[in-house]
């Protein structure tokens, strides 16, 4: 499989960038067949000159791309090695509460090596040092109580379809969730969730300090005193290695969770509309003023509105030798035909299959809406940021068309 040293190795500047005629006249021959409009632009790069452009100031519906904003502003605003800790302290009353920090990825699972993913922080090891600062103490029994007050606001975004959480493409937005709310733990999207995610941590949390020798018991929300003594923490990969996994699998939970993230090193408040704000204040101070308006962090908002011009900026920014702390943005985009939603059977029929490999792009699914941005390596090695958005939410769009286009990218030797 390619790796992400080998897409974006080479020069992207050495050759010279495709003939815009050219490829208009390639692009044209796709996007003028019969189906739901495209918006399309094709940026170089390298001198974000652009190259082909439909419709590319013309916002449109983005899904998961809005991923792609996220992911830039979180890693702009906070830089790649921010971890989010979870801990415990001891509250006036003896119990302990359970502080969470906003990380989806707490888990209770055991992990084990080679997966490919990251080592998540473990609620297992949380337990395990509560549990001996408890003894240590000469506590053997004790209640666990919550503390979610990390998050504010409601946890369904404007915009959100009433199936999604039934369905479990994410989770409720609160800052204490383990295992991402999923009720059989770490597994694909559309897992059952828990209706009340902080409820299911104490639970979980008060069984393993059994498992450590302090009987416990479940308890209600509570505050955490400033000053409280800690007992234990445990912190997330850092979120370089989050936004990966988010772009790569398009996990929602972790998308949301970066929002909220760059909301509260911004000082804003950590809720949809403050997470928003913050992405959008955060792309202005990068040079994307124009083009996104968004109600969530991971696109599942039908609300959220993106032009296909700012897609292909934020992917040339990502890519940017001089911005080496945004490259998680992009190495943790599916590379065609191998990773991710970008996996076979995409980009193995004639018309995709010159894209596999040489495309790295992420890309977005709702009812009637279909899109794609990224980059491509051009047959003489020009390195090219595109986004392409099609559909309306009311009629079917068929995503094969986009891998087409973008795969005409890769075979441009013009």
């Amino acid at each position: 499989m390619p790796t992400s040293a080998g897409l974006l190795a080479a020069d992207p500047g050495a050759a010279r960038a495709p003939n815009p005629a050219t490829l208009a006249a390639r692009l044209s021959a796709v996007l003028n067949q019969p189906g739901p409009k495209i918006n399309a632009v094709v940026i170089d790069a390298v001198t974000r000159r652009p190259l082909f452009a439909q419709r590319a100031d013309k916002a449109a519906t983005p899904a998961s791309t809005t991923k792609l904003a996220t992911s830039v502003a979180a890693l702009a605003a906070l830089g790649p090695q921010h971890r989010i800790t979870t801990r415990t302290v001891r509250a006036a009353d003896g119990s302990v509460v359970l502080v969470g920090g906003g990380d989806p990825t707490l888990t209770a699972q055991p992990q084990k090596a080679g997966t490919g993913r990251p080592t998540y922080a473990s609620l297992v090891d949380l337990a395990r040092q509560t549990a001996g600062a408890l003894t240590r103490a000469g506590v053997r029994q004790v209640r666990v109580d919550y503390d979610a007050s990390a998050y504010q606001g409601p946890r369904t975004a404007p915009g959100w379809k009433p199936n999604y959480l039934p369905d479990g493409e994410v989770a409720p937005m609160t800052a204490l969730t383990v295992d991402e709310g999923r009720v059989g733990g770490p597994g694909a999207h559309a897992q059952p969730r828990v209706t009340d995610p902080p409820v299911a941590a104490i639970q979980t949390f008060a069984r393993l300090l059994g498992r450590f020798g302090v009987s416990a018991k479940a308890g209600r929300r509570n505050t955490a005193a400033s000053g409280a003594q800690q007992l234990g923490a445990v912190q997330s990969p850092p979120i370089s290695a989050l936004i990966e996994h988010a772009m790569t699998e398009s996990d929602n939970d972790v998308a949301e969770a970066m929002a909220r993230q760059v909301a509260m090193k911004k000082g804003l408040p950590p809720s949809f509309e403050g997470g928003a704000r913050a992405v959008r204040e955060t792309l202005a101070s990068l040079g994307i003023t124009d083009g996104v308006d968004v109600s969530d962090g991971s696109g599942l908002s039908t609300r959220n509105r993106i032009t296909p011009l700012a897609l292909a900026r934020l992917a040339a920014l990502a890519a940017s030798p001089q911005r080496p702390d945004l490259r998680a943005a992009i190495t943790g985009m599916p590379v065609a035909g191998f990773t991710g939603t970008l996996a076979p059977p995409r980009y193995t029929t004639p018309a995709s299959s010159g894209g596999a490999g040489v495309i790295r792009a992420k890309t977005g699914t709702l009812s009637g809406v279909n899109t794609l941005a990224g980059l491509a390596t051009d047959a003489d090695g020009r390195l090219l940021a595109f986004a392409f958005m099609a559909g309306d939410g009311k009629t079917s769009v068929d995503p094969s068309k986009l891998d087409q286009l973008a795969a005409i990218l890769a075979g441009c030797g013009c």
